[in-house]
């Protein structure tokens, strides 16, 4: 590496309000990155010491909190498979990562065993954003309908070995969409799970009466193990008095995990307002995003994350759904923190005040007082969105030959044009 690269990923976000539910902070401080990495967290009226090289970038009256971690997502993005997830669905990580606040994404089993190699090398290791994915259960993933009901393709050894294979970037086994009015799809996935020595997530996708949602979560997952949309309209939240029922709270006293998974249809006010208010909270709030929701009601982690604000979650247990709760329940405490050695992935943010309006997926509307806009995201240390240009200097300021690349030959006029 280069010394101009690694002064690249050498700066100092000065005076933000520091925000990192992992290391209870909350507070106006300055962060410093060395070489990528968190170097130093220090009260903004301490001066922080640092190389020469270092880039100031001025966050004051801004929220910095570490990168985000959106836990579900669809990112197998590959033509010639139109209407699936395993395909046109899907959207490229990059394409939609950064400008988001997010640094970290999973897959939420777009492939399965049979296609996983071809999605890690064709999508997740080209990919500048952090990938992660989980392995579905059914052979080909989310290619289509059809795959998904295969019985005879959801192989728990296979789902396994596949996950233990990749097991760098494998966190979790999934089942999603099955229409049968039996078990069999969760108990495979749970098989395989327990096979891989992974969590697993279940998406019912559509509910059958002989397989209630409230079993799933207190008969049938493990302690660690995801139920995604939480607040989808098919699945009992609050009773004709608006109160939670019980059973959601056994079920995370069992262990289990709630995941929001908002998507193009599984995020309703009417579940969400009134477990938000009794303090029934998501453990991760995601975006499930994909072609049919990024554009619609969802539109991206930092509406998904305002959403949950203006419903009454308070912003240090938002942001904390956001980064290091989904990151630990996907076996990565290291990620969506500011902790000193930690991978410098940060957000910058405008908490911007005003009146906002806010859908959900049925066109529910609730009002707010507060959004978040990204001003910035780094990776790694370096910077990947620059909303207001924060990290650039006044093109006046530049040297004569910025921007022309080493050995291009520079055409210099020997006379002046005619006008």
């Amino acid at each position: 590496m280069s010394s101009a690269e690694v002064h690249s990923k050498n700066l100092i976000l000065r005076g933000g309000r520091v925000l990192d539910p992992a290391n209870a902070v909350d507070g106006v401080m300055d962060l410093l990155v060395l070489n990528g990495r968190i170097a130093a967290v220090g009260n903004a009226n301490e001066n922080l010491s640092f190389p020469p090289a270092t880039k100031v970038i001025n966050a004051e009256g801004l929220l910095v909190t570490p990168g985000l971690v959106d836990i579900h997502a669809h990112l197998f993005a590959t033509g010639g498979n139109p209407e699936s997830w395993a395909g046109e669905y899907s959207v490229y990580p990059d394409n939609f990562s950064f400008r988001s606040g997010v640094t970290t994404l999973v897959d939420a089993g777009s492939a399965g065993w049979r296609n996983f190699d071809f999605f890690r090398t064709t999508v997740i290791d080209r990919a500048k954003t952090r990938v992660f994915s989980m392995v579905n259960i059914a052979g080909y993933g989310m290619i289509g309908d059809a795959a998904e009901q295969y019985v005879p393709d959801m192989i728990p050894a296979e789902a396994a070995a596949a996950a233990k294979k990749h097991g760098d970037i494998a966190v979790a086994v999934k089942t999603a969409h099955y229409t049968g009015s039996d078990w069999t799809a969760v108990e495979r996935t749970l098989e395989a799970g327990g096979l891989a020595g992974l969590p697993i997530m279940v998406d019912f996708g559509r509910f059958a009466e002989e397989r209630p949602w409230w079993r799933l979560v207190t008969e049938k997952l493990r302690p660690g193990d995801i139920a995604t949309h939480c607040f989808r309209g098919t699945v009992p939240v609050a009773d004709e008095g608006g109160l939670v029922y019980p059973y959601l709270r056994k079920a995370r006293e069992r262990g289990v995990l709630f995941d929001l998974g908002h998507g193009g249809g599984s995020f309703l006010f009417r579940n969400a307002a009134p477990a938000i208010r009794q303090g029934f909270y998501p453990d991760s709030i995601s975006t499930d995003l994909h072609v049919l929701s990024m554009n619609g009601a969802m539109m991206d982690m930092a509406t998904t994350i305002s959403k949950c604000v203006a419903l009454g979650m308070p912003l240090y247990d938002a942001i904390a759904r956001s980064t290091h709760r989904p990151a630990s329940m996907i076996g990565h405490p290291e990620l969506g923190t500011l902790s000193v050695g930690s991978d410098a992935d940060i957000s910058v943010w405008k908490l911007r005040e005003g009146s906002f309006g806010f859908k959900d997926t049925a066109g529910g509307r609730v009002g707010g007082s507060e959004r978040l806009e990204c001003e910035m995201t780094i990776r790694g240390g370096e910077v990947v969105w620059d909303l207001n240009a924060r990290d650039a200097t006044d093109y006046r300021e530049l040297p004569g030959d910025a921007g022309v690349r080493p050995g291009e030959f520079i055409s210099i006029p020997i006379s002046i044009p005619p006008r």
